[in-house]
């Protein structure tokens, strides 16, 4: 069962403006750089349902979170279908980020008050996703669909959307600036911030002090 209800889970998603995600098939691995990004200030991540027995990884990273870092909110990603969601789910998801938008999906998140973010790759499905109760969309992939003009475009007649772009956001300034000065919600970070140099040299001060960086850079750039 979820730790913490939908809205404490969009609102961190938007206070923070960040949601790093990552899958790691090692728990060991996985708890260090949950470590990391607590360390750097990150209350909220995506672990992604990549890999064989990603849920048991991610069902003993959710009582390693529990008992260490409890302001942590977990959520899974890479969800196709509502199966997948209500497994997830069981073992302590807070919320299900999906690469395309699933009415079946949504229809169990919202009946167990889940936070849902879809996929989105144009108008239609944004609109579709919102239809079914989605507070943030997931552009995807952010670059790939147009990136920060797809967003201004998209924000021009429909200002109410929030927008979370992943694929192609960077840990740069320049490129934070783009993706928030066009009007995304949230983004997220993927291996731009969980690099695999620093996986393979177990090189986690790194990773938290990427994290801490990229937060302050968010924070400067919306008070601007």
């Amino acid at each position: 069962m979820a730790r913490f209800d939908r809205l404490t889970v969009y609102n961190t998603m938007l206070k923070e403006g960040m949601i790093p995600l990552f899958y790691n098939g090692k728990l060991d691995i996985s708890t260090q750089v949950v470590a990391a990004l607590a360390g750097g200030g990150s209350h909220i991540l995506e672990f992604t349902n990549r890999g064989d027995f990603a849920i048991e990884v991610f069902s003993e990273l959710v009582k390693y979170c529990a008992k260490n870092h409890p302001d942590m909110i977990i959520g899974v990603g890479s969800v196709e279908d509502a199966a997948t969601a209500a497994l997830f789910a069981a073992h302590g998801a807070n919320f299900v980020v999906g690469p395309t938008f699933s009415e079946e999906t949504a229809r169990f998140c919202n009946r167990r008050k889940l936070a849902y973010i879809p996929g989105c790759g144009n108008l239609n499905d944004i609109a579709t996703a919102e239809e079914w109760g989605a507070e943030i969309v997931k552009a995807f992939p952010g670059t790939s669909i147009g990136g920060p003009d797809f967003v201004k475009s998209v924000l021009a007649p429909r200002p109410w959307s929030r927008i979370m772009p992943t694929g192609g956001v960077t840990p740069e300034e320049d490129n934070l600036r783009k993706w928030f000065d066009a009007g995304v919600a949230c983004v997220g970070m993927g291996s731009n911030l969980i690099k695999k140099e620093w996986l393979d040299a177990g090189n986690f001060e790194a990773m938290q002090q990427l994290t801490s960086i990229i937060l302050e850079r968010i924070r400067v750039i919306r008070t601007r």
